[in-house]
């Protein structure tokens, strides 16, 4: 299936490894062309000139990053089509005793950013023939997760403020829709099990392991297309059944 997306252009947020990574690797194999931000920057160096793209050094709490990484896209490629949100999540933690700077910082971190390079995408999204915003949030945003209270807050947040985004942008042909995912094995599981999967974990997923985040990164692209141009407002989530909702 061709996607529609060669000679497209599209920056991709935290792009140096995990789901970030695995969606700029989805999208260079379809022929777009890769704008990779990320604040590791030799790992960054490394995986652009991979895919044969562009590195964009920068942390995405700084507004000067973001800018800096949307010029960077329109001097090289004169044009950006799809925007992916991607921004790690904040620590895990419980909703009692909270400190007020960690929500602020988790703020900081899923939200803010993302609604500031919005802004700045706008212009250059709206002169695509087929512009895309897709956001990689998190099976919290549906059903929240035992001690990752800032998660629980923040991810309906930005899911709420993108189904909002996706009103105001359809009539001017730019789709909006998020990814969630369940259980992916990145360096963010590792930090929440640090031992691994037990068996009991694996067996709460109806297809019984970890996802790669290529199976992630290939949800991303389709989003990001041209075959998918009637789908916006969703979140799409890819858990391997590990979620129990209808919907």
């Amino acid at each position: 299936m061709d996607l529609g997306l060669n000679g497209r252009t599209a920056l991709v947020c935290g792009a140096s490894s995990g789901l970030g990574l695995a969606s700029a690797e989805a999208l260079a194999a379809e022929g777009a062309n890769v704008v990779l931000l990320a604040r590791r920057a030799d790992a960054l160096e490394r995986e652009a000139a991979r895919l044969g793209g562009l590195a964009a050094p920068g942390d995405v709490t700084r507004p000067e990053d973001l800018e800096r990484a949307v010029s960077a896209a329109m001097e090289r490629y004169g044009g950006l089509d799809v925007l992916v949100w991607n921004s790690g999540g904040p620590p895990a933690g419980t909703a009692l005793g909270m400190p007020s700077e960690a929500l602020e910082q988790a703020f900081a971190l899923v939200l803010r950013p993302l609604a500031q390079l919005v802004e700045l995408a706008l212009p250059h999204l709206e002169r695509s023939p087929a512009g895309r915003i897709v956001a990689i949030t998190s099976l919290a945003a549906k059903e929240p997760t035992a001690h990752l209270a800032l998660s629980n807050a923040f991810r309906p947040a930005v899911t709420g403020w993108l189904k909002t985004l996706s009103r105001e942008l359809g009539p001017r042909g730019i789709t909006v829709n998020c990814v969630a995912p369940g259980r992916i094995a990145t360096a963010r599981l590792d930090e929440l099990y640090p031992d691994g999967p037990s068996d009991a974990d694996l067996r709460e997923i109806a297809l019984g392991r970890w996802g790669e985040p290529r199976e992630l990164g290939d949800v991303v692209c389709f989003l990001a297309s041209e075959r998918a141009r009637y789908v916006t407002g969703q979140t799409i989530v890819v858990d391997g059944g590990l979620s129990r909702s209808l919907f």
